[in-house]
């Protein structure tokens, strides 16, 4: 028997239920009733389904089932390699890289994405000729805070309105998430890997990107913002020549894998 996602993606009356699902103000509903004290009976099976230690928590008391999918983890379980040519991960998640080649981008067989369609800007994509696109897919038991990559001045949050799919593997088969989904991107003006564009991508029943500032000063390891629940993704696109990515990363992405990764480790450097 198919999954519910199977199901969604694969079926014609799953389909017709997807566009219901879809829908913004289905994930705003969903949202509201998450950030609401009647949701705190999801709590203990969303921890024992997802194997989530509270230990780890700052607090493990919560007001509401968001509360407890935005947890704050301790500092020191989130080490921020400060080494200024080292790239960090701004986030927990599944990461795979790949080369931007005359705007586009293949993160999964068979789907293409433009940089520009992600941007909706042809000026803003083409400052990212032949660099790299990293994709980071956060899973719902990942920890869903993010962070800044380096110092540096950041712009305004770019909220783009959209669809809400899932962004799981048969989502991405099925229909060009990265483009349809509600998307918020920041373009960075770093100290050490020049400029850089972090795109946070919502999911099916994410009722919120929730980033923390506007534009101004930004501090590597800072947090950044964070997003409710659903499983979720961080796009950061980088300039030619920004960095060199870390070998495990290029062949796993060639392989169709995916590398497990943490907020504030390190994915790659500059050369000096």
């Amino acid at each position: 028997m198919a999954s519910g996602v199977e199901f969604l993606y694969g079926t014609i009356p799953g389909r017709i239920l997807l566009k219901l699902l879809t829908a913004r103000k289905v994930s705003k509903l969903a949202g509201r009733f998450l950030d609401s004290s009647a949701s705190k009976f999801l709590i203990r099976p969303f921890v024992e389904k997802n194997g989530i230690d509270l230990t780890e928590c700052e607090f493990s008391e919560f007001r509401c089932f968001n509360d407890c999918f935005t947890r704050r983890l301790k500092r020191e379980l989130r080490p921020i390699d400060r080494e200024a040519s080292h790239l960090i991960s701004p986030c927990d998640g599944l990461l795979r890289v790949w080369s931007i080649q005359d705007d586009f981008v293949l993160p999964v067989k068979e789907s293409e994405y433009r940089i520009s369609d992600l941007l909706r800007s042809e000026e803003k994509a083409q400052m990212f000729k032949d660099g790299y696109c990293l994709v980071f897919r956060l899973c719902v038991n990942h920890y869903h805070r993010y962070c800044y990559i380096d110092d540096g001045k950041k712009g305004e949050n770019y909220f783009i309105p959209g669809k809400l799919h899932t962004v799981r593997p048969i989502a991405l088969r099925s229909v060009p998430v990265f483009t349809e989904n509600c998307r918020e991107y920041t373009l960075m003006e770093t100290e050490n890997f020049g400029w850089v564009t972090q795109i946070e991508v919502g999911a099916m029943l994410v009722g919120k990107i929730a980033n923390l500032h506007g534009s101004g000063h930004m501090t590597r390891g800072e947090e950044k913002g964070k997003f409710l629940y659903g499983g979720s993704t961080i796009v950061v696109l980088l300039q030619k020549d920004a960095v060199t990515l870390r070998e495990d990363l290029w062949e796993a992405t060639a392989k169709g894998e995916e590398v497990p990764v943490r907020m504030g480790e390190c994915i790659g450097w500059k050369e000096l």
